[in-house]
């Protein structure tokens, strides 16, 4: 298969970044990198457009690096609560996700981040306060305290409703038989004429 070279103007998943020159099928080319303007074919002036391209490229990863790093220390410092409906024992109803936790972050806080990003070691299914680790570029690593909490209140003592339990029988209202004989009453039938 004939094999040209190219030069990237935008990140292409699995084949390279912004700025570089790689080697791919002539087809590819002509028929997807070409047309969807993801790339540009290797010649003189190309070549000179290499460098704006490098150091644009070199801007946007250095500008991504620093709003990244000011993200992790805001977020570090931060302990996100998230209210969940829970049974009697503590666990919750379903669990406590990645993206809970982001939907979370957008709606208390306007934090922006890929659930993508927020690495936990199991989803979180009973109230407790966990830690949640977030890689939101490749060098910058973060930790994010999460409070889970129950919305329901804790149950009270039963030292009360435990005797009703043993004569809840006998608490119940008994039915007359009258009230069971109105109830079975049979209704006039329509006549439809």
């Amino acid at each position: 298969m004939a094999k040209t070279e190219v030069i990237l103007t935008h990140n292409v998943v699995g084949l390279g970044g912004e700025s570089d020159q790689v080697k791919v099928n002539a087809g590819y080319a002509r028929n997807y990198l070409f047309p969807q303007g993801l790339a540009v074919p290797v010649t003189g002036a190309n070549k000179r457009r290499l460098d704006v391209l490098r150091q644009r490229r070199a801007e946007r990863e250095a500008h991504e690096l620093q709003s990244m790093t000011e993200l992790a220390q805001a977020l570090s410092k931060l302990t996100l609560t998230i209210t969940v409906k829970t049974g009697d024992d503590g666990k919750l109803f379903g669990s406590v996700t990645a993206g809970t936790i982001a939907d979370e972050l957008r709606a208390h806080y306007d934090a922006i981040v890929d659930k993508r990003k927020i690495h936990l070691e199991h989803p979180i299914k009973s109230v407790g306060d966990y830690e949640a680790e977030l890689r939101l570029h490749p060098d910058v690593n973060s930790k994010l305290k999460v409070k889970v909490q129950s919305s329901n209140p804790p149950p009270a003592p039963t030292e009360a409703s435990a005797p009703a339990k043993e004569s809840g029988r006998a608490a119940r209202p008994q039915r007359s038989e009258r009230s069971d004989k109105a109830e079975k009453a049979p209704s006039t039938p329509s006549v439809i004429k």
